[in-house]
């Protein structure tokens, strides 16, 4: 008798498909976080594999900072255009005017104030599920998270207190004023998912690509120079070819020095990487336990 072995990518890809559908089955009014990012790409595409041909049975949802890359958010629409999927953008300018987010004196970066925004759309459109493209390799805090994870009233993440996932089977109750984060990826690593681009042939915006950027020396990494982001005197400034890892907030997303111009030379380059993908982010370098209390607060 002939048995059928998937290999690592065809495992990865049936038990993110399965977590879809059960998401899909299981809550009413879901939504797949996209940013446009190489992470929320692979959503996309396990999303026509789960629900095809059918249409994708939940919207789009992206927080807007007002600090994305001008490349990440040309893509995000055009992807979402041509899947004919519903997207929904809201902005923490936006919530900042509402009074729904509220800066702190002298804070440049937008991180923290996406914490209101997402959850002010969650209330707004009364979602009860969010499916994010997190992956338990990128860093501490998200290494604690399970497939699903609950959130309270509040939005809230306690990491001591999850439910257990014996056998795949996943506990999806939520009262009202709750919901649930699901994220299909957590066994995925950055190659799995580059390997999957490679493999499906997925588009992916150019700044992932190496391209000439003038970029400024903080902090011990290259951060891109913007009107957000003036180089000070006595800083040094550089014209580089460079590329993004991970992308976040523009002013805190460091960029690497490199020449891969393709998705092979990208597979090559984090198989010999000794720094860790999240390791170019500096929002992350500000504290060990920065990430897991924005979590904590409502965070993707």
């Amino acid at each position: 008798m002939s048995s059928y072995h998937l290999d690592h990518l065809q495992y990865l890809e049936t038990e993110a498909i399965h977590v879809m559908r059960e998401v899909a089955a299981e809550f009413e009014r879901p939504a797949i976080l996209f940013s446009g990012g190489k992470d929320s790409i692979c959503l996309l595409r396990l999303a026509e594999k789960a629900f095809r041909p059918s249409d994708i049975p939940m919207p789009l949802l992206n927080i807007d900072t007002g600090h994305h890359f001008p490349e990440l958010n040309e893509f995000r629409d055009r992807r979402a255009a041509e899947l004919g999927g519903k997207l929904i953008v809201r902005k923490v300018e936006d919530a900042i005017k509402a009074g729904i987010a509220v800066p702190s004196p002298g804070e440049i970066s937008r991180n923290r104030l996406q914490i209101p925004a997402l959850l002010a759309a969650v209330e707004e459109f009364r979602f009860d599920c969010l499916i994010g493209g997190a992956r338990r390799d990128e860093e501490k805090a998200r290494a604690k998270e399970r497939f699903f994870s609950f959130r309270d009233g509040f939005g809230q993440w306690d990491p001591k207190n999850q439910r257990p996932e014996l056998w795949n089977l996943y506990n999806a109750r939520v009262n009202p004023g709750e919901h649930m984060r699901a994220f299909p990826l957590s066994n995925w690593t950055e190659m799995d998912v580059w390997e999957y681009i490679k493999r499906e042939q997925l588009a992916v915006p150019t700044i992932y690509f190496s391209h000439p950027r003038k970029v400024v020396r903080r902090g011990g990494q290259w951060l891109p120079v913007t009107d957000l982001l003036p180089p000070k005197p006595t800083e040094e400034t550089r014209e580089l070819v460079v590329r993004v890892r991970t992308i976040g907030d523009i002013i805190s997303t460091g960029m690497v020095e490199s020449p891969a111009d393709s998705v092979d030379d990208i597979i090559t380059e984090i198989a010999a990487a000794r720094v860790t993908e999240r390791g170019s982010r500096a929002d992350d370098k500000s504290s060990e336990a920065a990430m897991e209390d924005r979590k904590k607060q409502g965070y993707f």
